[in-house]
Formats: C-alpha cells, structure tokens, sequence
C-alpha cells in the first residue's frame, strides 16, 4: 500500500481493498521503502520488549525478502510485485517516482550496516544477498541510460524489463528523455556514491561517464526565455500557461523530451504528444508537473562531485 500515513493507523478499508485485488505490493510513492526505513529505525529503541523487539525485526526481514524476490534476473525492479498482468506497464522497471533510486539506497545502506540499519539483528543473513542485489540494480541502472548516436544522454521514466529500452507508462508518460524528474534522481544517487566504495568501485568508470553525461544533456536541454504563468481562466478556473518573457530569471526543464527530435512536448490521455502546454486539455494541463525549475542543486552537486574525482 503506498501513500499511507501510518501515524493516524491502519486504514481497514484500503487494507482489504488491497489484499483483495491481489496486484501484489508496491515501491510506488516510497512504500515498502520507508516502511522498512522506520522500521530500522524503531529497532534501534533500547527499550523494546523482547516480543516487540522479535516482531519488528521479522517484519524487516520479510520486507527486506520482498525487495529481493521482486528483483529482476537484469537487475531492475517493477513498480508492483507481482506485476498487476503481464501487459500492465507497471510491470517495467520502474524509475518513477524515485522508485528503483529509493531500492537501491536501501539495499546499499543494509549491506554496508549503514544507520539506521546497523541494529536490524535479523538481518546479517541477507546483507551479502542484499549487496549483490544493489550490484545487479546499480548495473541495470547504468544500462538503462539511453544511448543516441552512440553517445550516453538520460533515462526515461520506465524501461522495458528485458530489452532495457524506453517503454510507456500511463497514457500520457510516452517513451522519452526524462528531463526535470527521474533521471535527475538517478544522477544524485550515482554521485553520493563513494567510487572507493567496495559495491560501487567494480562501476565506477561507468558511473563516471554516466554523469558526465547525463548533467551535460540536462544542462543543455534547459529551457530558457520562458515563464510558467498561473492564472485564471475564462471558465474561473485556475490554470497555466507556458509563455516567452526574455526577462524571466527561471530556468526550466521538461518532464518529457522526444526520443527523436529531443524536443520537450506534453501529452493528453489520448496519448498523442503535443508540443506546446496549450494543446492539451485542462485536466493533464493542470494535473502532472510538465515543467520544473532546472535543478541548479543538481549542478552544485556535480561541480563538487566532479573536484572530488579528478581525472576520471
């Protein structure tokens, strides 16, 4: 179940509804990630009971089992487990949302007793599965990343779990170049990564090329002389439009770009892209973040990433 918040308790209803559907659970939105987190965390309590103690550490490890079984033979995870069926898209790897990014700092942090998962007891029998798995995803990260004329750019929201490639999501998240979200996420987990890391230095050339050039692609993919406008409509309604200002001090990136002209374009539930936010209808147009200021965060980021690593 995701999108929980289990301060106020369990919701009883969404719980059967759910068990009811048998779509399996899911790494959507943070779950089964932050659940494992807190529950690490709540292991570290000195003053838990025994029973207490045996409970939250059983269900960590069954969380934990979860996450591995759920792994792909290529290393990637799909957004439920099991898939809800073999032609939902969620069953491909899935990038959205943080997911897989989120998986993969979990397994990482297990493996190498990282807090809060240096007190989880239970746990000592799957750090090595648990780091072998992060291996396996960190490789199927970086094969993801989306080769064009031969030369390495970004992911796309999610990849086929065999072919690796680009693949549809919902109806409006087309194939693409994933600008503003995902592949912005990739790029800061590859480089809080220390590349003398005994799990990450078997990739480190690869994690190397891979940001250099997927920072190089966003930052030349930025969208420039262009404001996001809030306003009102002429049915009262709040709405947004994208329009020139060669004053505007924002800088922008898409959450989609063409696979081939590499251009940013906004896509309706019909599924067909448009290239311009106007085209498409009221709902998407004010219902999905297209449009994002450009991460300069992500560029201080790299710029001490890359004077740690000189030279490679």
């Amino acid at each position: 179940m995701k999108n929980q918040n289990w301060a106020r308790g369990i919701d009883r209803q969404a719980y059967r509804e759910a068990i009811a559907t048998g779509i399996g659970a899911t790494i959507d939105n943070g779950a089964t990630t932050q659940e494992l987190r807190h529950l690490a965390t709540v292991l570290k309590r000195r003053d838990l009971t025994p029973r207490q103690r045996a409970t939250y550490s059983d269900a960590f490890d069954r969380g934990l089992q979860f996450l591995l079984a759920m792994q792909y033979p290529s290393g990637g995870f799909p957004q439920f487990f099991p898939p809800k069926s073999p032609t939902h898209y969620s069953r491909h790897i899935t990038l959205n949302d943080d997911a897989t990014v989120a998986v993969l700092q979990l397994l990482h942090d297990v493996a190498l007793r990282r807090t809060p998962y240096e007190a989880v007891p239970h746990a000592d029998s799957l750090r090595s599965a648990s780091a072998e798995a992060f291996q396996r995803g960190l490789r199927c990260l970086l094969d993801c990343q989306i080769q064009k004329d031969g030369q390495l750019t970004v992911w796309c929201q999610q990849h086929d779990e065999l072919t690796l490639r680009p693949a549809q999501g919902r109806a409006y998240e087309l194939p693409s170049f994933s600008g503003c979200g995902e592949s912005v996420k990739v790029l800061q987990l590859l480089m809080q990564f220390d590349l003398q890391d005994p799990l990450v230095q078997p990739c480190a050339t690869r994690i190397c090329q891979a940001v250099h050039a997927g920072v190089r692609w966003l930052w030349s993919h930025r969208i420039e002389g262009m404001r996001l406008e809030r306003f009102t409509n002429d049915d009262g309604l709040p709405d947004q439009r994208f329009v020139p200002d060669s004053h505007s001090q924002t800088v922008y990136l898409a959450r989609f770009y063409d696979l081939t002209s590499e251009q940013p374009f906004y896509c309706d539930r019909d599924g067909q892209p448009r290239f311009h936010l106007a085209d498409i209808g009221y709902e998407r147009r004010n219902g999905y973040a297209w449009l994002r200021p450009f991460p300069m965060q992500l560029m201080r980021q790299y710029e001490e990433w890359r004077t740690l690593n000189l030279g490679r």
